[in-house]
């Protein structure tokens, strides 16, 4: 190291140049293009050159999706750590590390407002929380927002993104999976719409619960939708498995995805899915 190094290192200013290009910069995952951070968050954390949706917070998603003055729901409040659970770290320790990087107390935040003029209550679930793990508080907020459009007599919107349950919570865990399906049957009963947006990635018991229960799915481009991991099936079915599988827009082709919408159309898209299924009042 020549002595101007380390005279700069010693002034800070070699810290303030990494800093800066980490700022800056950021790197496509999918096509590895070099990216102006400012470009890429105007264009919705998309990549400009292939089209690549990256993960975006619960913050960034319900500005992008409700009308300004919407109002967001409380995060409710449930018993942590039910079962005093340690793998290598404890589950309280573990909560509190999201905490640090988080705004919010858990991996599904909501919000009751409007799209488009369409009124809606919108859940969504932000995956840099415990990789959107489904946990109790998970389950009871769902069925919160259920409850809200309920009351409202308008739309529930759902925006999936999680690794599945939370081990930390074992059965309790599992157990929101019929707690949330019971809240859709409500919502059918009365004739409210309930549309599930499916991001990357919507995998495990989420995928198997509530992602899969929608009068609509709409997915994001190139997201990983699924229950069991690729090498999981492939090693169980002993079959190389299709190019695409368990992408968007493979599960758009054999029927298991209504369509398939960029991020800079799903406001507008859902508005227009909400015309055609919100109820009218009599005339």
């Amino acid at each position: 190291m020549s002595w101007l190094n380390r005279v700069r290192n010693s002034l800070g200013f070699g810290d303030q140049k990494t800093s800066t290009e980490k700022d800056l910069w950021i790197k496509c995952p999918n096509c590895q293009e070099m990216l102006f951070v400012s470009d890429y968050e105007e264009n919705l954390h998309v990549c400009p050159k292939c089209g690549h949706h990256g993960r975006i917070n619960a913050d960034t998603r319900l500005k992008l999706l409700l009308d300004e003055g919407f109002e967001l729901l409380p995060v409710p409040e449930v018993t942590e750590d039910p079962l005093k659970f340690k793998d290598s770290k404890k589950y309280t320790d573990r909560l509190k590390a999201a905490r640090a990087k988080s705004p919010y107390a858990d991996a599904f935040i909501t919000g009751s407002g409007a799209i488009d003029g369409q009124p809606a209550v919108v859940g969504v679930q932000d995956f840099s929380f415990m990789g959107g793990s489904m946990g109790m508080a998970v389950g009871e907020a769902f069925c919160q927002a259920a409850q809200k459009a309920l009351d409202r007599n308008c739309a529930y919107v759902v925006v999936t993104a999680a690794g599945g349950a939370r081990m930390q919570e074992g059965i309790l865990s599992l157990m929101q999976m019929p707690r949330a399906t019971v809240m859709t049957r409500r919502l059918k009963a009365a004739g409210l719409p309930y549309i599930v947006v499916l991001t990357d990635p919507t995998t495990g018991g989420v995928t198997a619960s509530y992602a899969m229960l929608g009068d609509i799915h709409i997915a994001e481009p190139g997201a990983l939708i699924g229950f069991a991991g690729q090498r999981v099936i492939q090693d169980t079915i002993r079959e190389q498995l299709p190019e695409g599988f368990q992408r968007a827009e493979y599960l758009h082709k054999h029927g298991m995805v209504d369509m398939v919408v960029p991020r800079s159309e799903l406001k507008e898209r859902l508005s227009q899915v909400l015309e055609f299924l919100q109820p009218k009042a009599a005339a």
